[in-house]
C-alpha cells in the first residue's frame, strides 16, 4: 500500500517537475552547465593526481639513470685496478638498479600514454557535451521563434475574421445610410412639389403691375415717353418736377 502511494506521489512530482522543465527550458541548461562544470573540476583533480604520479616516476627514472651511470663508472674503475671484489660488489648493485630502471621506465610509459588518454577522452567528451548545449540552446530560440510566429499567424487570423465581420457591417451600414438618404431625398421631393407656387406667382403679377403703373405716373410727371418695353426717351416738354428755368 504505501509503496504504491509512494510510487504515485514520485510520478506526480515527476509530473510537475517535467513540466517546469519545458516551461523554463533555460535554467535546466545552467544547471546542467554547472554540472559540467563541476564534473570536470573533479575531472582535473583525478587527472592532477595522475600527472603528478608521471612526474614522480620520471623523476625516479632520472635518479635510477644517474645511479646507474655512477654505479658503471665504479664498477670499470675497479675493474680496471683489478679490486675485483668491489668491482663485483658494484655491478650486482649495478644489476639491481637497471632491473629498477628498466621496470620504472616501463610504468612512466603506461602512465603517460593513459595520462594522453584520459586527457583526449576529457576533452572529447567537454566537446560533445558543449555541442549537445549549443544545439539545444539553437533549438529553444528556434522554438521561440516558432512559437513567436505562431501566436503572429493565430492573430493575423484573427484579425482577417474580424476584418471581415467589420467589412459585413460596414456594409450592412453603408446600405442603411444609402436607404436613408433615398427616403429622406423623397420626403424633399414630395414637400417641394406640395408646395402652392400660384400665389407666389400672383405676388410676382401684382408686384410687376404696380411697378409698371409707378413708372407711368413717375414719366407723365416728368414728360417722359415709356415705349413699347423700351427705356423712357426724353422730349422737349417742360417738366414738372426740379428747378425752372434752368
Amino acid at each position: 500500500m504505501f509503496k504504491r502511494i509512494g510510487n504515485l506521489v514520485r510520478g506526480f512530482l515527476g509530473l510537475f517537475v517535467s513540466g517546469l522543465e519545458k516551461q523554463n527550458p533555460e535554467a535546466l541548461i545552467e544547471v546542467e552547465q554547472e554540472n559540467l562544470r563541476k564534473q570536470i573540476a573533479n575531472y582535473n583533480q583525478g587527472l592532477a593526481a595522475h600527472a603528478g604520479l608521471c612526474e614522480k616516476l620520471m623523476t625516479q627514472v632520472k635518479k635510477l639513470e644517474a645511479e646507474e651511470k655512477d654505479l658503471s663508472a665504479k664498477a670499470s674503475a675497479n675493474l680496471r685496478v683489478g679490486n675485483r671484489a668491489a668491482a663485483g660488489q658494484y655491478a650486482l648493485r649495478l644489476q639491481t638498479i637497471q632491473g629498477q630502471l628498466v621496470e620504472n621506465r616501463t610504468q612512466l610509459q603506461d602512465a603517460e600514454t593513459t595520462y594522453k588518454e584520459l586527457l583526449k577522452a576529457r576533452d572529447v567528451t567537454i566537446r560533445q557535451v558543449q555541442d549537445k548545449i549549443q544545439a539545444l540552446k539553437f533549438g529553444i530560440n528556434d522554438l521561440k521563434v516558432k512559437r513567436a510566429t505562431a501566436e503572429l499567424s493565430e492573430m493575423a487570423s484573427g484579425m482577417v475574421s474580424s476584418i471581415g465581420n467589420s467589412g459585413d457591417t460596414l456594409n450592412r451600414l453603408h446600405e442603411m445610410v444609402e436607404e436613408e438618404r433615398s427616403v429622406a431625398a423623397g420626403r424633399a421631393r414630395v414637400a417641394k412639389d406640395s408646395i402652392d407656387t400660384s400665389g407666389i406667382h400672383l405676388m410676382e403679377e401684382e408686384q410687376n403691375a404696380l411697378a409698371e403703373a409707378a413708372l407711368a405716373d413717375f414719366a407723365a410727371k416728368e414728360g417722359l415717353e415709356i415705349g413699347g418695353g423700351s427705356s423712357p426717351t426724353s422730349a422737349p416738354v417742360q417738366k414738372t418736377m426740379g428747378p425752372q428755368g434752368i
